[in-house]
């Protein structure tokens, strides 16, 4: 008895704490590789699959250039007309969050992540309807680029 409380307990902290990550609208998938190479590898895929990318910022060197210090962090501005623009048709405000972004950093505890708004954040949001087959392909399209520049 005292076995199942331990679990049920340990599965609603769990349960609580997957909850708030996906509140706050990113999802977050663990790298195998380093901050460059996750950014690297990412950007790849992306060019294999006709997205443009229109920026690379390296925030960690920004912070370097005014005397900061910052764990490796970089971000990836990516998108495709062809599917950006049917979603602003739906909700126009979407293009406040558009182009796509990825962010790639390194934890305190040498861990790198990858992130990237999840478009289920984004329907709700900008109250996006009529778009459910653009944005299930948005869906399955960024969690195969996470997944091959993370993996």
């Amino acid at each position: 008895m005292n076995t199942i409380r331990i679990l049920v307990i340990t599965l609603m902290t769990l349960l609580a704490a997957g909850l708030a990550q996906a509140a706050d609208g990113l999802i977050v998938v663990k790298s195998s590789h380093s901050v460059a190479a996750t950014a690297d590898r990412l950007e790849a895929v992306l060019a294999e699959k006709g997205m443009t990318v229109m920026a690379r910022i390296d925030h960690a060197a920004n912070a370097e250039s005014v005397g900061a210090s910052l764990r490796p962090t970089e971000l990836v501005i990516f998108g495709n007309p062809k599917v950006g623009t049917p979603l602003m048709q739906c909700s126009q405000s979407v293009a406040a969050d558009l182009p796509q972004k990825a962010l790639v950093w390194q934890d305190a505890d040498g861990q790198v992540w990858l992130g990237y708004n999840d478009p289920a954040y984004l329907k709700a949001r900008h109250g996006i309807e009529g778009c459910d087959p653009v944005l299930d392909k948005v869906t399955k399209a960024l969690a195969a680029f996470a997944s091959a520049a993370t993996r």
